[in-house]
Formats: C-alpha cells, structure tokens, sequence
C-alpha cells in the first residue's frame, strides 16, 4: 500500500515538473526506481533530463541512510590532481556493513568536465562524483547521478546575455521602480553565477503564471528576494533547483 501511494506522488511529481517529458517508458523507468530504491521526486532524489532518469547526490545520501550504510572514506589522489590548473581527482570508498570490503569509486573534475555554473568548486565536484559512484556500486543502481555528467560544461549562451534585461511585468504601476527590480535581478545572476533561462524558468513556477511578464512587480520582487535569500544561504541547493529545469521548453516571454 505504502509503495502504490509512493509510486503515485512520484508520478504526479514528476508530470507536474517534467509534463513534456512524461512518457510510458518514462514512467516505467520511475516505476523501477520507486520500487527499487524509494526514491522521492518531490525529495529531490531523481530529476529527468531530456527523457531520462537521474539520481542525485542527496538521492543517493538519503538511500545510503535507509540502508544503514556503515560508512565513506574519501581521499584525494594526487598524482591525477593538478590545483593550479584546478583539476582533482578523488577516491571514494563505501561501507555497506562492518563486514563489508567496501566498493570503490573515482570522481575527477576541472573546469572542461564541470558546468559553468559551478566553476571554481571543482574540488568539491570530484569529491561528489567519486562518493556517487562509489554509492550507485554498493547499491547497484544503473543509472547516472546527475553531478557525473558534464553535457552541460560549455558556458550557456543565455550566461554571454546576462546583462540583458529580462522582461518586466506590464501592469502599469509604478514603473519608475521596474528597473531597481531588474537590476538587482542581474546582479544576483552574475554574483552566484546563474544561468538567466533557468532563473527565469524558476520565476515562472514561483510566480505561478505562465509567462513571466504576466507577473505583477510585486510577485517578482518576492522572487527576487527569495533568490537572494537562498543564493546566499546554500548555493548549492539553488543549483540543484535550478537544474531540475534543464531540459524543459521555457515558456514564452
């Protein structure tokens, strides 16, 4: 009963983040991995990135917790680490029981294999990616974690147009105050390093209109401020927000 009522909030979850993507095999697929490993989409364990299924480091985390996992060494390995260059290379081992050999994994990282979003922590980058996939072999999950890839390294050409202003809403009031909203928009996008099209895709959800001119100023001066709010407390987790986008049609402006 427990695992039909899991089954279905991940469904709805899912439907409602990644409506274009939904598919039977996806669907199928999200079946697997609910069964398999309680994974949560509303938890934040699984995004869907151009119809496939992804853990996360914090998917994987909590699992690891759920199965009592006993315990992670992590040791960088330097001679394949290059800090001046800011490449590093790390060595996970996992301890399923206190029996247990461990499984091994390696994760490197340096600017060419990592997003643009997160340049300047490749080091955490390779540590992450070698606790994954350390994690995803004491536990036998075939799919990906989502901080593995580097599909998305290169810039974003939407981070080149940062200084462009993003549409403001058209109600009438008051826009001698518009551009202070919008300038301090750009300005969190270019401090925390944002890519623009997921920022204003977030802002579409947050506002809940379908396009974001359609957002009175208020609405998109709470977002603002939620922004920079978390920006500023965990970067990381915002990323982690932000990405859950990729791959999604932006809606029109």
């Amino acid at each position: 009963m427990r695992l039909k009522r899991d089954l279905s909030r991940n469904v709805s979850a899912a439907k409602r983040k990644w409506s274009t993507q939904m598919n039977h095999s996806t669907i199928q697929d999200l079946r697997l991995l609910t069964e398999g490993y309680q994974f949560s989409v509303v938890g934040g364990d699984l995004l869907l990135l151009e119809n496939g299924w992804y853990v996360t480091h914090t998917g994987l985390i909590r699992l690891a917790a759920r199965r009592r996992c006993r315990g992670i060494h992590v040791q960088p390995i330097g001679e394949f680490s290059d800090p001046r260059n800011r490449r590093y290379a790390f060595k996970a081992t996992v301890y399923k029981s206190r029996t247990c050999e461990g499984f091994t994994g390696y994760g490197d990282a340096d600017p060419s294999n990592v997003s643009f979003l997160v340049h300047g922590a490749e080091m955490r980058v390779a540590e992450t990616r070698a606790v994954n996939r350390a994690l995803r072999k004491a536990y036998g999950i075939g799919i990906c974690s989502v901080e593995e890839i580097a599909s998305f390294a290169d810039p974003p050409e939407s981070y080149r147009e940062s200084k462009k202003l993003p549409p403001q809403p058209s109600n009438g009031n008051g826009s001698h105050r518009a551009p202070k909203v919008r300038d301090r928009l750009c300005q969190i996008i270019r401090q925390h390093q944002l890519d623009p099209s997921l920022v204003k895709a977030y802002a579409t959800e947050f506002c809940s209109v379908k396009a974001l001119r359609d957002a009175t100023r208020e609405q998109v001066e709470n977002f603002v401020k939620h922004l920079a709010d978390w920006a500023e407390k965990d970067r990381n987790a915002l990323l982690c927000q932000l990405n859950s986008y990729l791959g999604q049609k932006e809606g029109a402006a």
